[in-house]
């Protein structure tokens, strides 16, 4: 897949005073030219390749002992619409780590969120995911800003 030079990386990263595009991003893992130094940095990678429908990168970055039969055909089944990423928690202990995380998106009217935590593991200098624990969806209140970095609050776009 390709994506412009100039798009906002979808992992997360973005702020409005530093903004982070996809080539400067997520693409060189992507792209296998870097590999992601921590366990947040290969699940925001993880994220955006999502987002990009990048499914060889999710199987080359899912450990294969916990892989099963997943595919790039199973992944590309079911595609939501990714509406963005919260990082709620992250811990790295030697070679084990675990990111909680929110993942916004919509399917059809509805809005959801694949709230998990990760549990990834380190083998031979890198990253991999293995497994996550699937937590109800944690919603933002009514004047909270909305999920989807519109910069608007959340019942004046997408509680709608």
């Amino acid at each position: 897949m390709t994506t412009e030079t100039e798009t906002l990386c979808p992992c997360g990263q973005n702020d409005r005073e530093h903004p982070h595009l996809y080539t400067d991003c997520c693409a060189p893992y992507h792209q296998n030219i870097k590999t992601a130094g921590t366990p947040e940095k290969l699940m925001r990678s993880r994220y955006a390749a999502f987002v990009l429908g990048e499914y060889d990168y999710l199987i080359q970055t899912h450990h294969r002992d916990y892989l099963g039969d997943l595919t790039v055909e199973v992944l590309a089944e079911h595609t939501p619409q990714w509406l963005s990423l919260q990082v709620l928690s992250t811990q790295t202990k030697g070679d084990m780590g675990e990111v909680c995380f929110q993942a916004w998106y919509r399917d059809g009217n509805n809005i959801d969120a694949i709230h998990e935590c990760s549990q990834f593991v380190q083998e031979a200098n890198r990253w991999f995911y293995t497994q996550g624990t699937q937590k109800p969806a944690i919603y933002p209140k009514r004047n909270d800003t909305c999920l989807c970095n519109s910069g608007r609050k959340y019942k004046q776009c997408c509680l709608k």
